[in-house]
């Protein structure tokens, strides 16, 4: 039997300031996913943000997973991590510090 596979751009070409989120993506038929972040362009002082993946039950209210890691620090730079068990809708979370932008490029791959 073949695995599915799905690929999400869940956030392309966003300016990330602040409080920030990608858009949810519902994922309940996977039992693996794999989310990258790209940063495409950073403006400000860069010190280590670190970004939460979230779950919910019904894609509007927001928990977080437990799974977190730190945005890239450079140009074209990619961070990621890997996460099971995670219910029926994904997405990220990141607070930045202020005076910080950053535009990234997020894919969520699941199977």
């Amino acid at each position: 039997m073949l695995r599915e596979n799905h690929t999400a751009v869940i956030a392309r070409n966003e300016l990330w300031q602040g409080s920030s989120a990608t858009e949810p993506h519902e994922a309940g038929w996977a039992i693996e996913a794999l989310i990258f972040v790209r940063a495409l362009a950073i403006d400000g002082p860069l010190t280590p943000v670190p970004v939460s993946v979230q779950v919910s039950a019904d894609g509007m209210r927001w928990v977080d997973e437990g799974t977190r890691f730190e945005l890239p620090r450079t140009i074209e730079a990619d961070s990621w991590a890997r996460i099971r068990h995670f219910g029926n809708w994904l997405r990220l979370s990141a607070d930045l510090p202020a005076g910080l932008t950053m535009k990234v490029l997020v894919t969520l791959h699941l199977k």
